[in-house]
C-alpha cells in the first residue's frame, strides 16, 4: 500500500497544485489577499509563487484588484470551484428576480463585470409571448448594454479610463458611447439618475448596481421588455421604481447601501 502511494506522489504536478491551493486559501472573511498572503499560506517565498499568480490571473481565476492584491475570477465559477461572491449573489438575488418577474411581467437578468465585459449569470424569462432572452453565459463588452454601465458606475473616470484604455468603443450602436471621454459622461449621468437605459433589437432594457458590505458595485441586475411595451414612459418609470426596490433589498441582503433613488 505504501509503495502505491509513493507512486502516486510521482503524478503529482507540483504546479498545479500550488495554483488551487491558492485558490483554496479565499474564504468568505478573507475575499481580498496579496501575494505576500498567498506564500505565507503556502509556506512558501513570494517570488516562487508569482508565476503561478500571474497564470492563474491571465487565467481568470484571480482578478486583479490593486498593485499587489486579488480576489477571486469568474472563472473559478464558471468551472465549478467556490466563486463566494458571485455564488452568494446568485442565491441572494434569484427569489428576488423572480418576484420582480412576476410583478412587471418583464424578463429579469443579474450579472456581474468580468474585466470589460458583463456576465450574464441568472435570467427569471418572462411568461408573456413576446419576451427578451439572455442566456445565462452571455457577454456583452459593458458599455454597449445596461447591466453593463450599471457595472460601470462604480468606477471612478480614473479607473473607467484605466479599464478600457486601448479598447475600441467604436463599431456598436449609435446610441452607445463611442469614445472614452462620452463613456465618461454616460456613466457619470446614469450615476446621478441612479440607473442605466439601452434600447437594442427593438427591446429596451433598465439596469441599476449591487453593492455589498462594503459599499461595492459587484453586481448589477436589469429589467428587459419589447418596445411595444418600453415605449411608454409611465411603464418605463413604474418598472424603474420596481427595479430600484428590488436592488435595494438584494443589496441590503448583501450588507450594501441602497443605490441611488
Amino acid at each position: 500500500m505504501q509503495k502505491r502511494e509513493n507512486n502516486n506522489e510521482t503524478y503529482v504536478v507540483p504546479a498545479l497544485m500550488r495554483g488551487l491551493q491558492i485558490l483554496g486559501l479565499f474564504s468568505l472573511n478573507r475575499r481580498v489577499l496579496n501575494v505576500n498572503d498567498f506564500a505565507e499560506g503556502l509556506g512558501v517565498t513570494a517570488p516562487s509563487i508569482y508565476r503561478t499568480v500571474v497564470t492563474l490571473t491571465e487565467l481568470g481565476y484571480l482578478e486583479k484588484t490593486g498593485r499587489n492584491s486579488y480576489e477571486l475570477g469568474s472563472m473559478v465559477l464558471s468551472r465549478g470551484f467556490c466563486y463566494l461572491a458571485s455564488r452568494e449573489i446568485v442565491e441572494v438575488a434569484s427569489p428576488h428576480l423572480i418576484a420582480l418577474r412576476d410583478e412587471t411581467s418583464s424578463s429579469c437578468h443579474l450579472a456581474v463585470r468580468e474585466g470589460i465585459e458583463a456576465v450574464y449569470l441568472y435570467q427569471a424569462q418572462s411568461h408573456q409571448r413576446l419576451v427578451v432572452h439572455v442566456p445565462i453565459g452571455s457577454r456583452f463588452v459593458c458599455h454597449s448594454v445596461a447591466v453593463g454601465r450599471a457595472l460601470l458606475t462604480g468606477l471612478n473616470d480614473e479607473a473607467l479610463s484605466e479599464l478600457f484604455s486601448g479598447v475600441a468603443l467604436d463599431g456598436f450602436p449609435q446610441s452607445v458611447p463611442n469614445a472614452l471621454p462620452q463613456l465618461r459622461q454616460m456613466i457619470a449621468d446614469e450615476r446621478e439618475q441612479g440607473f442605466s437605459i439601452n434600447r437594442s433589437d427593438f427591446s429596451t432594457a433598465i439596469a441599476v448596481p449591487i453593492t455589498n458590505y462594503a459599499g461595492e458595485v459587484v453586481a448589477a441586475i436589469n429589467v428587459s421588455a419589447p418596445d411595444t411595451v418600453m415605449g411608454d414612459s409611465s411603464v418605463r418609470e413604474s418598472l424603474t421604481v420596481c427595479l430600484k426596490a428590488t436592488a435595494t433589498n438584494i443589496s441590503r441582503e448583501l450588507g450594501g447601501s441602497q443605490p441611488k433613488s
